[in-house]
This record gives C-alpha cells, sequence and structure tokens, in this order.
C-alpha cells in the first residue's frame, strides 16, 4: 500500500423545505434524491426516494421515525416490483 493519502470525505446531501416537505438531492445537486416531512426530527408520513436519472426507486411510510406498513420497491423504470410489510414495534 502506498502513502498517498485517500480523501473520504462525505458530502452532506443539498436539501431544501418547500411546503412542509424536505427534499433532499444527489451528489449532482439537481435530481431528487428523497422527499418526505420531518416532525420532531425524525422522518414521519410517506416518504419517497429517487435514482439520479429520476425514476422512482422505493417509497414508504414512518410513523415517530419507524418504518412501518408497506413499503414498495421500484424497478429501474419505476414500475413496482416488491412490496414489503413492515412490522410495527
Amino acid at each position: 500500500m502506498s502513502n498517498e493519502k485517500c480523501d473520504l470525505t462525505v458530502k452532506e446531501k443539498k436539501s431544501e423545505m418547500i411546503d412542509g416537505f424536505t427534499i433532499k438531492y444527489h451528489a449532482n445537486g439537481k435530481t431528487m434524491w428523497s422527499k418526505g416531512k420531518i416532525v420532531d426530527g425524525q422522518p414521519h408520513g410517506y416518504w419517497q426516494w429517487y435514482r439520479p436519472n429520476g425514476t422512482l426507486k422505493r417509497s414508504g411510510y414512518f410513523k415517530n421515525g419507524e418504518a412501518m406498513g408497506e413499503w414498495t420497491t421500484y424497478d429501474t423504470e419505476g414500475l413496482p416490483y416488491k412490496v414489503t410489510k413492515k412490522k410495527e414495534g
């Protein structure tokens, strides 16, 4: 291994609030990464995650920061291909 330094700094995602929704963007700063509401510092309600090309990747519900109910995973075209049921704690 060489003595070269490796910068493993993780860049924080750009984010903004629009109509009560927290929207975070991919590293390119242009395409949306996620969208949902934050209540008392925790994700709450319906959330969505997107791929850099803009297609929907995953969606589901949070209650007080805990995943609950049905979560849907989407294929690369943005069409549902798997639904997972989360157990409520």
